[in-house]
């Protein structure tokens, strides 16, 4: 068991973490959706093209999970976590999570940034335990054409579509 810094000859084995990781945040949005191990392959090559580091989870010649960092003038942040769904609650996030915390340490920051969908309560809790309960960023967006929203959320003095 061990976390590696994945390089561009790990393609076959996390991009298939890559699709399952978009269809579970589709998911999130209520958007069934197939694994796409093309699209995969390409998101995987583009965050090597970039220079983001990325962790993978190894227990023998098996990845387990993964975790994406962007370095944006010294800050890091945390682009995507994954772990097998089999293969959660044994520390595997932990693991790579502390990966990551380490990275930013390196750039001599105390803390990380997060993206992370609102609907995906287990990666809040999962940050909440470490710490991490102060809300940084409200992406905001137009509707999708016949998109249906379900929900209102108010934030400060602001309501918004959910």
């Amino acid at each position: 068991m061990s976390v590696i810094r994945a390089e561009k000859t790990d393609i076959n084995n996390i991009s298939p973490l890559i699709a399952k990781f978009r269809v579970e945040l589709s998911s999130y949005k209520n958007i069934q959706s197939e694994e796409n191990l093309e699209d995969a392959k390409e998101e995987f090559e583009d965050y090597i093209k970039a220079d983001y580091p990325i962790y993978a989870y190894k227990e023998g010649s098996d990845y387990l999970g993964y975790l994406v960092c962007r370095i944006d003038n010294s800050v890091v942040w945390v682009e995507s976590l994954f772990v097998l769904k089999e293969h959660r609650r044994r520390g595997i996030a932990t693991a790579l999570f502390n990966t990551a915390e380490e990275l930013s340490k390196s750039y001599g920051n105390d803390t990380l940034y997060n993206y992370v969908h609102p609907n995906n309560d287990d990666m809040i809790t999962f940050l909440g335990r470490r710490g991490y309960d102060v809300l940084n960023l409200i992406e905001i967006r137009k509707k999708y054409e016949g998109e249906k929203v379900s929900e209102r959320i108010r934030v400060r003095n602001n309501v918004f579509e959910y």
